[in-house]
Parts: C-alpha cells; sequence; structure tokens
C-alpha cells in the first residue's frame, strides 16, 4: 500500500466467471491492505453471483452491479466515483482477466510513491514484456501506442495499457466523470488529460500475460473508436497550436 491513503482496486467485469475469484485472491494475497470493487456489467454467466460471494465472506471485498454492458470506460467512472465517494486516495485499474498480474501490483502502486500521479504498468519500456499473445495483437497494440505518440504528442511508450494506479486529486483535476470515452481509448484520454494538467506519470514496466479462461471483448468496434478519437483529439491539438502560431505573428 502506498503512503498516501487508502487503495482501492477497481475491476471491472463482464463474463469473467472463470476468473474472478483467482484475480480478487490475487490481489487481496499481493497488497493485503487494499480494497477491491468488483463492478460488474449484468454478466450473463453468474460473474456477479460469485463476486457477491466474495465479498460476502471479505470485508475488504465489494461488488457494484450495473443494470447492462455499458463499456469499460463508463465501468470505471462508477467505479472511481464509488471510491472517491468514500475516501480512497489510490485508486488502481486492473483487468478481470488475469493478464494484469496481481504479483505486480505492489510495483504499480511503487510508482506512486516515487512521487508521481499516475503509475502506469508498461508493455513497452524496457523490463516490460507481453506473454502468449499473438503477433497480430502485439502489433495492433505498439502501433496504436506509436499513433498515440505520433497524434497527441505523449511521451508515453503504453498510454493503452489499463494496469495503472491514480492518486485521488489526479482523478479530481481531469474530471474523471468527463471522461466521453467507452472503450479501451478511455486509457488514452486518461493520460492526456493527466499530462495536460501538467501532472506527472511514471511507467513501470510489467508482464503482461494473455488470458487464458474466457474470451477478450476486444472487437472491431473498440478499435474504431480508438482511432477516431485519438485522431480527433490530434486534429484540435493541431488546430489549436496553429492558432496561436497566428495570434503571436499577427496578434489576432
Amino acid at each position: 500500500m502506498t503512503g498516501p491513503g487508502p487503495v482501492l482496486v477497481v475491476i471491472p467485469t463482464y463474463d469473467e466467471v472463470t476468473n474472478i475469484e483467482l484475480v480478487v485472491r490475487g490481489v487481496r494475497a499481493a497488497v493485503p491492505d487494499a480494497d477491491v470493487l468488483v463492478v460488474d456489467d449484468a454478466s450473463p454467466d453468474g460473474t456477479g453471483a460469485v463476486a457477491d460471494a466474495l465479498a460476502a465472506a471479505d470485508p475488504a471485498v465489494n461488488v457494484l452491479h450495473r443494470t447492462a454492458r455499458e463499456g469499460l470506460g463508463g465501468a470505471y467512472r462508477a467505479g472511481f466515483g464509488w471510491g472517491l465517494a468514500r475516501g480512497y486516495q489510490v485508486l488502481v485499474e486492473m483487468d478481470a482477466d488475469l493478464s494484469h498480474q496481481p504479483a505486480q501490483l505492489p510495483a504499480v502502486l511503487a510508482g506512486l510513491d516515487a512521487g508521481a500521479d499516475l503509475s502506469l504498468g508498461s508493455r513497452w519500456v524496457p523490463g516490460g514484456a507481453v506473454r502468449n499473445w499473438p503477433k497480430r495483437r502485439e502489433w495492433l497494440s505498439r502501433g496504436g501506442n506509436a499513433y498515440v505518440r505520433l497524434v497527441l504528442g505523449l511521451a508515453v511508450r503504453d498510454a493503452t495499457g489499463g494496469f495503472r494506479a491514480l492518486r485521488r486529486g489526479a482523478l479530481e483535476t481531469i474530471g474523471i466523470d468527463q471522461v466521453a470515452s467507452q472503450g479501451y481509448c478511455f486509457q488514452v484520454d486518461v493520460v492526456r488529460r493527466v499530462v495536460a494538467a501538467g501532472m506527472s506519470v511514471v511507467e513501470v514496466p510489467i508482464v503482461f500475460v494473455d488470458r487464458e479462461r474466457g474470451y477478450s471483448k476486444m472487437n472491431g468496434a473498440v478499435v474504431r473508436e480508438a482511432l477516431w478519437r485519438v485522431t480527433a483529439w490530434g486534429v484540435s491539438r493541431l488546430l489549436t497550436r496553429v492558432r496561436s502560431v497566428v495570434r503571436e505573428r499577427w496578434g489576432r
């Protein structure tokens, strides 16, 4: 657990009945002082019921049930809102499929101890790696992150990574309830807002392991949303710079 205060690990779920108990128990073992919030989007496979059983047996485990599948971004906004309302000072994003290994959570949290506002578990910095991923997924991730760096000017190697810890103040400063992205570009949106607010980001190397149970929620719609949103942000950034240059040169 980091120095700033109590930690809440937010784990969104949809059809993760084969993984949820393992990941929750893994988090509780890795960081015993941290609380867990499972945010379940009305999983038809019974994930929510398993999470309820875990919560009944462990007061550090909580469950937030949503009535429909509304996307990763919506789940995190709901989870962060729940945590902020209850006074948590550090909030963690973590996938439910064990691709984010609970044993690496202390290293991600340690990034905040060094003074960062956002500690990002990174696959693409020295020491980071992926295991058992198809080459297509690896190049999609590498290419997507390269596009983000080029278009948005972010000096972050893994802006799409979803294993991260944020200080309460960072979430309040960026207005987390205003982040509109629903899919995986939610991760990019948060990073760009943190950087734009002048706060610090540190990347901590992690080993990302492809899921062994269940199915991936990545699909074409998720990729398309990320592409058009990042492009739109990039165009807006370019226009802002052009207007600034015009004002400097011609005073208007």
